[in-house]
This record gives structure tokens, C-alpha cells and sequence, in this order.
């Protein structure tokens, strides 16, 4: 049983792991409890749990699969039991665990008659199946069975639109939260003047991390969201000096900004793609302020930043702030 305890003013707030167990490969099951907690904070901590629970932890999936030897995704291929449709749909049932950040590639060759399972699938050091035992294909016939894979982590549901298929290329829609389900309930006790209450929180996850692996990421990443709530400088409100409401762009009132109003600006106000936003939040950069005390060449080391999203950051600088990093070694095109 874990515990963890955490003193809020006079109050010890303690959480417990009351059970925890893999039900199957592809569902592990996780009992938690929080208390004492008084009337209300309950409520509101199982719901802002659960939503994190749910839409804010990223999953790894395969979301593209590519073969030059299938002409449209409805078709069958002989030698091959299933068609071209389960095969998508047996890939989009693997569930992988990685340390990925966007996209990698991977791909799959096996000669039949025999079958093809997730143990074929050729991946990056950095990516893990879950269950090697996954079912992908029945060959049943001497044949080379030789596609490409695109592995991409994210959160929440990715739904394809089969617009590259002219490249052979085949979308699959993607399901990246790790979290399958997550229910809260809460015991009250006491008396009506002294009320205290106990969450109770049931997780079940893919298999890809433990319930309590997730309950931690879900918390990490809700006090992430909430500290830019703290931050000693605020933006100024548009409705304070009785001016009117406006309608503010990304990033608005940008020109000559001086370095107050730098710090309260976070980047995820921007138009960055979420790969680039997740990278530069990974390496501690929050507000425009702490983009501009890193130089290019400090921007190019930071793992998983290429030279491509370098060049959208400077020109979101130039076109949105008006602002230019020294020495540019590269046009923005």
C-alpha cells in the first residue's frame, strides 16, 4: 500500500493506494483515496483529477501505415487472411509505451505462411510494445509481407482524414490517452458542523503505465496549468480603466514590448505547433522573456527541436513581436 501525506494548515491530508493489479495485459485497475478533506474540496478535486485524468496525459499510437503494394484500404491481398481493413484496425490495437516527442518511424517484414504479431514490428530504442503477442496478420501463403509505420505521441483523439492515400499512405485514427476509464466517488462523515470527506478515485489504464504512474502525470500537469497563476507579474486586464472589451489576438499589442509585460506573456498563447510548445516547456521556457534570453544556437541543442521549428519560432518573433534574434544564420522562408 502507498501512502503519501501533506499537511494543509492544521489538517494532514494523506492519499493511499488501497489496490492495484493488471487485470490483463491491456488493463491495469488502481483503488486510491484522499481524506480528510473538508465539505466540497472533494467535488471539486475529483473532477479537475478526472478531466486530467483523461484529456491530458499523452499516449504513444501508430497513426499512419504505409505499403506500396496495397492499392486502396478496403482491398485484400492474396496470401494474406485479412484484409487490408483489419490489418489497420489489429495496428490501431497495439499499444505501445515511449519517450517520444511528435512523430518517429518504424515498419514490419515478415515472410509467410505464418502469422504476424506486434514482436515484428522494428522500433526505436526509445519505443516499447506493451504485448508482443498482439495480433496483426495471418500469412498464409510464402509471401513477403513488408509495410511502413508512422508512430506519433499526443493526447487525446486524433481522427484521420484519408487525404494522402494517393502516396499509399494510410491514416489511422488514434486514441492517445492511456487512461480507458476513471470513476470518483466521495464519503462524507462527521457531524453537519464539522463535515470531512473522502475521495475515492478507481482508474483503469491501457496497460501502457500504471493507474498510479497516471494519477501522478495528471497532477503534475494540472499544477503546470495552474502556475502561471502565481506568477508575480500579471497581464493587464482589458477591462480594467473602464476601457471597452476587445477582441485579442494571439500575443496581442505586440510591438516593443518592455520586459514586464515579456514575462507575463506564456507561449502557449501563441500559434507554436504543440510538439515545439511541449519541447521548449521541457526545457524550462514559459514566457516570451525566458524565449528571448536563449540565443539561436542555444534553441538548436535542445533535443528534439529542429532546424524547421527554430525557423517558426523566429518567424512568429518577427511577424507577431517585431522582434529579431542577433546574428540569424538561416532566412526565414
Amino acid at each position: 500500500m502507498v501512502r503519501a501525506k501533506v499537511t494543509v494548515s492544521t489538517r494532514t491530508l494523506e492519499w493511499k493506494c488501497l489496490e492495484s493489479r493488471p487485470d490483463s495485459k491491456h488493463l491495469y485497475y488502481g483503488r486510491f483515496i484522499l481524506s480528510p478533506l473538508r465539505k466540497g474540496q472533494a467535488e471539486t478535486i475529483g473532477i479537475a483529477i478526472r478531466k486530467a485524468l483523461l484529456g491530458e496525459i499523452e499516449g504513444t499510437c501508430i497513426t499512419r501505415v504505409k505499403s506500396e503494394n496495397v492499392p486502396h484500404e478496403y482491398s485484400t491481398r492474396t496470401g494474406i487472411q485479412e484484409s487490408v481493413h483489419e490489418i489497420l484496425m489489429n495496428l490501431k490495437d497495439i499499444v505501445l509505451r515511449s519517450k517520444l516527442y511528435g512523430t518517429c518511424e518504424a515498419s514490419i517484414c515478415a515472410r509467410g505462411p505464418g502469422y504476424v504479431t506486434a514482436q515484428d514490428i522494428i522500433l526505436p530504442t526509445y519505443v516499447e510494445i506493451v504485448d508482443n503477442t498482439q495480433h496483426i496478420a495471418s500469412l498464409i501463403e510464402p509471401i513477403h509481407f513488408c509495410i511502413g509505420l508512422e508512430i506519433e505521441r499526443s493526447r487525446g483523439y486524433l481522427h484521420k482524414i484519408p487525404q494522402s492515400c494517393q502516396a499509399r499512405s494510410y491514416p489511422i485514427d488514434a486514441v492517445f490517452t492511456p487512461v480507458r476509464n476513471v470513476n470518483h466517488s466521495i464519503h462524507s462523515y462527521g457531524n453537519e458542523n464539522e463535515k470531512e470527506e473522502i475521495l475515492f478515485l478507481e482508474i483503469w489504464t491501457n496497460g501502457s503505465l500504471t493507474p498510479k504512474e497516471a494519477l501522478h502525470e495528471a497532477s503534475r500537469n494540472l499544477i503546470d496549468l495552474f502556475l502561471r497563476f502565481l506568477h508575480k507579474e500579471e497581464a493587464k486586464c482589458p477591462f480594467e480603466n473602464n476601457q471597452h472589451p476587445i477582441a485579442l489576438s494571439p500575443f496581442h499589442d505586440k510591438l516593443n514590448k518592455p520586459r514586464k509585460t515579456q514575462e507575463s506573456i506564456f507561449i502557449d498563447q501563441s500559434e507554436l505547433s504543440p510538439r515545439v510548445y511541449n519541447c521548449l516547456k521541457r526545457s524550462n521556457i514559459y514566457t516570451l522573456l525566458d524565449l528571448l534570453n536563449n540565443s539561436q544556437e542555444n534553441l538548436m541543442k535542445m533535443q528534439h527541436l529542429h532546424l524547421e521549428d527554430v525557423k517558426q519560432i523566429l518567424g512568429i518573433l518577427e511577424n507577431d513581436f517585431k522582434i529579431d534574434f542577433p546574428n540569424t544564420k538561416f532566412e526565414l522562408r
